[in-house]
């Protein structure tokens, strides 16, 4: 394995960069990926994957036990500081999807776990074309709730619903860069209790936005509920 190499962020404000302020709860409240969906992401071969907002590392584990050669980055340091301390991957980059520091037709496949959405698609597209070799792939994949739960439906009234509705839209059907989408869908149970699920609430976007007595009120109406 190579030593990790950190390298400089792209300029500009970034949405993603929210988590790095709540990385730890990130990791413990946040689901990860069952084995099987990363399985079908990447095929039964070795490949050299590239990862884009690797965050805590919930999906490069699997893919690193997968026996992948795995790329990790996020633009988020302390993110990447969280997944550098307990993954071993060939590389680690500080950096986003519009600006991928790796040369042309470098990777077999390029991975995005609940991240996609906050690219700009117009120029990550083209750049996560540029580093793919011939014939490589583009997979992406999110976790949603299962709102056929009443409660679950309840749960999500509350902390909110921004990304139930997450996943490739009409930009990647109509890109010169990919073929047609394929979709599968796999079933993961996350047991929840009253401290993981004040984590979970803690590290969606809109909560870590929020001021901290917003944040406060946000918890208490969750803890009600």
């Amino acid at each position: 394995m190579a030593p990790n190499d950190l390298s400089p962020a792209g300029s500009g404000p970034d949405p993603a960069r929210c988590f790095g302020s709540v990385v730890d709860a990130y990791e413990r409240g946040r689901p990860g990926y069952p084995v099987a969906a990363a399985r079908w992401l990447t095929g039964d071969e070795p490949l050299s994957v590239l990862e884009l907002g690797s965050g805590t590392g919930k999906l490069t584990r699997e893919l690193v036990a997968l026996g992948h050669d795995v790329h990790a980055t996020d633009p988020d340091p302390a993110m990447l500081d969280f997944l550098s301390r307990n993954y071993v991957v060939t590389r680690i980059s500080q950096s986003t999807a519009e600006e991928i520091p790796v040369p042309d037709s470098t990777f077999d496949i390029v991975i995005a776990a609940q991240a996609y959405h906050w690219f700009d698609h117009d120029r990550a597209l083209p750049e996560i074309a540029r580093v793919l070799k011939r014939g490589g792939s583009l997979s992406l994949v999110w976790n949603t709730r299962d709102e056929r739960i009443p409660w679950v439906k309840g749960l999500g009234r509350v902390i909110g619903n921004q990304e139930q509705g997450a996943g490739p839209g009409e930009e990647l059907e109509t890109s010169p860069y990919f073929g047609p989408v394929e979709h599968e869908s796999f079933k993961h149970w996350q047991a929840i209790d009253r401290s993981s699920v004040q984590d979970l609430v803690l590290s969606r976007s809109n909560v870590a936005t929020l001021s901290a007595e917003a944040r406060e009120a946000k918890l208490r109406e969750v803890l009600a509920f």
